[in-house]
């Protein structure tokens, strides 16, 4: 849960900072609900994704120098045992029967390629 809570601050920062409408730093972690240090860990999290956050102190908000886009996609969905299992957000499983025993006592097969990984019973 910390990671979905952690995309969700990323998600709301970042949309402060398109608008460039975020304020203080201080005032930054306050409307977001967190400290100062955390504030400077989301930024940095922003830095290496490669986004070009600058802060100007005349207008007191954070802005992205250039274009820089972040779509943060979160999306759990339990089915059941004998049906497929999705977790978007960095990973996909997939348990399957392979034949029509109960297959699902047996050891998992890893299988992975660049967009997915999956775990077959």
């Amino acid at each position: 849960m910390r990671t979905i809570r952690n995309l969700e601050r990323l998600e709301r920062l970042h949309s402060l900072i398109e608008q460039e409408k975020t304020g203080s730093p201080t005032e930054l972690a306050e409307r977001l609900h967190i400290s100062v240090r955390l504030l400077y860990h989301l930024i940095e999290q922003l830095r290496d994704y490669h986004a070009p956050i600058l802060y100007d102190r005349s207008r007191k908000t954070y802005f992205y120098d250039d274009d820089f886009h972040l779509n943060v996609e979160i999306n759990v969905s339990v089915i059941s045992r004998d049906e497929t299992t999705h977790i978007f957000g960095g990973s996909y499983w997939m348990p399957e029967r392979l034949n029509s025993d109960d297959s699902w006592n047996k050891r998992p097969k890893f299988r992975r390629n660049a967009l997915t990984a999956s775990f077959l019973q």
